[in-house]
Parts: C-alpha cells; structure tokens; sequence
C-alpha cells in the first residue's frame, strides 16, 4: 500500500493534515498520518490523543486503549486520556477498569461527588 501522502512533509504539516481528516470524521486516515508522525515525535502528548482518540472513533479500541495507557503511565494526572481510557474500556465491555478510570478522571477534574 502506498503511504507515501500520509508521510509526506514535515511534522507540522502532517499535525495539520491529521486534524483535517479528524475534523472531516475520517477516523482511519488521519489514524495513518497519525501514527507515524507518533513514531516521529513519541514524547509529544497531543499527537498521541488524537491517534488515540481516532482509533476510539473508527472502532480500534485495542490500539486506542494501548496508546491511552502510553499517555497515563507518562502522565497520571492527563485528565482528558483518563476520560478516555475509561470510554474506551467501557466500549469493550471492560466496566469494572472503566469506574476506576472514570473515577480518577472525575477527581482530576475537580468533580466531586456531594456527601
């Protein structure tokens, strides 16, 4: 298969190009342009949330959860890849992981439960 324009230009230009094919819901090519802009520049957050956040939407939700868990372990207190994580394991059954996610993501995110 020829991914030669999803590979193309440099790394600010595929950033752009990703997001237009997120922004435009097509989950899957900008989860190509995605992942190897990822392999590029592994360190960087945003990237890596909107691979996994378009694996989460075009049904990938092995990938979506592996590259969530990337961003947790980096970063515990990533509020946004928390919510995320616990979507994605609620969409594959997994509600018992997705209420401990769930919960911290609420805390993270000052919300309280009223005693």
């Amino acid at each position: 298969m020829d991914t030669t324009y999803y590979d193309h230009g440099t790394p600010a230009e595929r950033w752009e190009r990703a997001r237009m094919f997120f922004d435009a819901k097509d989950y899957a090519a900008a989860a190509r342009v995605l992942d190897g802009l990822v392999a590029e520049v592994p360190e960087q957050t945003g990237p890596r949330l909107l691979l996994a956040r378009s694996y989460y939407h075009s049904a990938q939700l092995r990938r979506a959860e592996a590259e969530l868990r990337i961003v947790v372990e980096r970063d515990p207190v990533e509020h946004y890849a928390r919510l995320m994580l616990g979507r994605t394991l609620e969409r594959q059954g997994r509600q018992k992981e997705a209420d401990a996610q769930l919960r911290i993501a609420s805390a993270l995110a000052g919300d309280f439960a009223e005693l």
